[in-house]
């Protein structure tokens, strides 16, 4: 009689019954703005800020990493996962963002963006693209993952790569903050992708430093947005030629 599959082996047939083998996953492109605009580069402006961090940050829980030896061993004194990283009073891995730009129309890079899966844990845990954008997604490890999204608006893709330096491709068609990745293999593992239709976005580092580069004169609602703290919005009005300085303060989620 046959027994059924069950832990560690149950999630693998899983994977490997639920995920996409390889290779480029795609739909169709946004189509654009009827009137588009094209941004003069002459008049651009600038906002450079932090996030920082007010208080103490909740402790992060650490990973339970005894069911892959892979993974145990490439972290022989634990890993924390990335809920809170504050580094000297800033706020690292939040999302920052213009909402809306209007009739301003951007092509899509054609250079990809890179995630890879490195240590048991995503490189980098937050991480932005355009809409059309193409992803590439790395498998570092000597053991197998999967690359889930979960999100809202987008079409689900799950790729599962079973060896180690695999590589795979795939373009997120809509704009959507954020859309969830996970490893249904590795529970603790998880990030998060931010789609936007335009460049205008970067994720906080070195402290909760960041920057927006060559914005078009206007006025503007900056977002920013972290997994664990919220969401803070601020108007900013960015003249020609000028930067502007922006700040934002988060607590945890517990005291707000």
């Amino acid at each position: 009689m046959n027994k059924k599959a069950s832990g560690p082996v149950a999630a693998a047939l899983l994977v490997l019954l639920s995920a996409c083998s390889g290779g480029e996953t795609n739909g169709a492109p946004a189509a654009a703005p009827t009137f588009a605009l094209r941004v003069d580069q002459e008049t651009t402006g600038a906002i450079i800020g932090r996030v920082s961090f007010a208080g103490v940050a909740p402790e992060n829980p650490m990973a339970k990493l005894s069911g892959d030896p892979v993974c145990s061993r490439a972290h022989a004194t634990g890993m924390a996962v990335e809920n809170y990283v504050v580094n000297d009073g800033g706020l690292d891995n939040v999302f920052v963002y213009v909402k809306d730009l209007g009739n301003y129309r951007f092509d899509a890079p054609a250079e990809p963006v890179k995630l890879d899966q490195q240590g048991c844990r995503y490189v980098p845990h937050v991480l932005g693209v355009q809409v059309g954008q193409p992803v590439e997604i790395s498998n570092s490890d000597e053991t197998m993952h999967n690359v889930h999204a979960v999100p809202r608006v987008n079409r689900e893709m799950n790729i599962g790569q079973h060896v180690k330096d695999q590589k795979d491709t795939h373009t997120f068609t809509t704009a959507e903050v954020m859309v969830p990745l996970k490893c249904d293999l590795h529970p603790w593992m998880n990030a998060y992708v931010g789609v936007v239709p335009h460049p205008y976005y970067a994720v906080t580092r070195d402290g909760g430093k960041f920057e927006l580069k060559n914005l078009p004169p206007g006025t503007y609602t900056i977002e920013a947005w972290h997994e664990k703290a919220g969401t803070q919005a601020q108007q900013v009005t960015i003249d020609s030629k000028a930067t502007r300085g922006v700040t934002f303060t988060f607590k945890s989620a517990a005291t707000n």
